[in-house]
């Protein structure tokens, strides 16, 4: 066994053609889905540090914060209401997860990226018109629906248009889309939060429908991949697709793969009865492990509560804005190294990497505002001890954004074969949609309780996330998405799970 988890996978066949313009063009315009996840998550935090929102929605929280001496500073955001406002978001996207998986395998990638645009433009109308909480809250639950259908079709679509030595960078595309997202979410907020009339709010959440029109208007234009062309019975137009994303004529032997897996994935009637078979076990332990282990990072702390986290821990209104543009600059900026490294270096040194990195900047954020917080939440920081603890906070978001970021939606995108390919990416996001409502929901709650200890709480998790990334995730860098069942058989501990035949039959049809 030792050892037998580092082996490096087969790298497969290499097939004609290169990366194209057109290609480059599409995944673009497709990974704008990544933009309406991403602005959703930098908003609510901004919005939710703005005083003239929580006056207006949720009185308790201000009148606490605005309380003087209440002392504990670790307990002044606790709300429920507060975090359903953040969370309910979540819950809506894993439910239309479920039926995102159908609509994306009968109708194609792009009616799913359309609707996910359509759905989350109108929840993003009524957002900016709410008058009540309840109102609100419907437009969250809208907005949810169209980041689940969004999440859904993108990844794999970005798999599945990308030549193999270049998916990773492709496919962090929406990774990088969600990041742009996060940090002009922040920079309107810091911009309309200065705005005299308290309604700059309402111009943070109606900015939401500017990514979903991009997302809406774009999807039209999307051509769909070859494979869900050919899943839908086109033969000659999924040839024909993929000689143009190709840039070659000869595409004959990708195109016999692509073929054979159709053919393989229509004789099976439910997906969801397959992915439970022991063949795709590895398949469907990573697709749940991967997402939830993402969120228990506790990146979303940050991108959700950035402000509000700053603001609890002494930086005043403007400072905790611009903090959270900092850290979205970061996270932006760190990105960029995964697209750069992903397809040279490969998926597992940079989920180690940045594991370490993490572990080591949540124990030290943990331990200063131990040191200057206390158990009772009563303290303040310098200006030296807050620029060190957003330093610190920076190289924690920057390890995240260039490994279990992108790597979080890659990796579950591009190992399942076509017969379990909607029913594995459904899971895929509906877990990550679960772990991400859990966490924006009780965060502010664990804050409160468990305080300072709330960070090595999460550090504890991307140490055992970690370990099992290296000896249960083998590489999966320039591997053919259809030729990834070798990946598997080749594995020490994942291979007993394959069957001879799988791999055999490839091969077979294959020569």
């Amino acid at each position: 066994m030792a050892g037998g988890a580092f082996v490096d996978a087969p790298s497969g066949k290499s097939y004609e053609g290169g990366i194209t313009a057109f290609v480059i063009f599409t995944c673009a315009v497709a990974a704008m889905g990544g933009l309406i996840f991403g602005y959703d998550i930098g908003i609510s935090g901004g919005v939710t540090s703005m005083e003239p929102f929580l006056r207006k929605f949720f009185p308790s929280v201000y009148k606490k914060m605005k309380k003087a001496g209440s002392g504990n500073e670790y307990c002044k955001f606790d709300s429920q209401l507060l975090t359903l406002f953040t969370s309910s978001l979540y819950i809506a996207a894993l439910v239309a997860s479920f039926f995102a998986s159908i609509v994306t395998r009968r109708f194609g990638r792009k009616m799913s990226m359309f609707i996910g645009g359509l759905v989350f433009l109108f929840g993003s109308i009524l957002n900016g018109a709410a008058v009540n909480i309840e109102m609100l809250i419907i437009g969250r639950l809208l907005l949810g629906v169209g980041v689940g259908f969004g999440n859904q079709a993108v990844p794999v679509y970005l798999s599945e248009m990308a030549p193999a030595k270049f998916r990773g960078a492709l496919n962090i595309g929406f990774q990088m889309a969600v990041t742009i997202g996060i940090l002009v979410a922040n920079l309107i907020n810091y911009g309309t939060a200065r705005i005299k009339g308290g309604w700059g709010w309402r111009l943070s959440l109606g900015l939401a429908a500017v990514p979903a029109i991009l997302m809406t208007i774009g999807s039209l234009f999307l051509p769909d991949t070859p494979n869900s062309i050919l899943e839908r019975g086109h033969t000659e137009k999924a040839k024909q697709m993929l000689r143009k994303i190709r840039g070659t004529d000869n595409v004959d032997e990708e195109f016999q793969d692509l073929f054979d897996a159709s053919e393989a994935a229509k004789k099976v009637d439910h997906p969801w009865k397959n992915i439970v078979q022991p063949r795709y076990r590895p398949q469907l332990v990573i697709s749940v492990l991967i997402p939830f282990f993402q969120q228990l990072t506790g990146i979303n702390v940050i991108n959700f509560y950035a402000p509000v986290l700053f603001k609890t821990l002494g930086f005043g209104d403007n400072a905790s804005l611009m903090s959270a543009v900092i850290t979205g600059t970061i996270n932006v900026l760190a990105t960029f190294v995964s697209i750069f490294t992903v397809d040279k270096f490969g998926r597992r040194i940079l989920f180690l990497e940045g594991g370490i990195q993490m572990i080591i900047s949540q124990a030290a954020i943990g331990a200063m505002i131990a040191i200057y917080f206390g158990v009772d939440g009563d303290g303040n920081l310098s200006k030296v001890q807050a620029d060190i603890l957003l330093f610190l906070i920076c190289t924690y978001v920057a390890a995240f954004a260039w490994s279990w970021g992108p790597l979080g939606w890659l990796v579950p995108s591009e190992i399942c074969p076509l017969e379990i390919r909607s029913a594995g990416q459904a899971i895929n996001v509906s877990v990550n949609m679960l772990f991400t409502f859990v966490i924006a929901q009780v965060f502010l709650t664990m804050l409160c309780h468990m305080k300072f200890g709330l960070f090595f709480f999460f550090a504890g998790f991307v140490i055992t996330m970690t370990i099992f990334i290296s000896f249960f995730l083998p590489e999966t860098k320039n591997v053919n998405i259809e030729e990834m069942i070798r990946v598997w058989k080749a594995h020490w501990f994942w291979g007993k799970y394959i069957p001879d035949d799988a791999v055999i039959g490839k091969h077979e049809r294959s020569n």
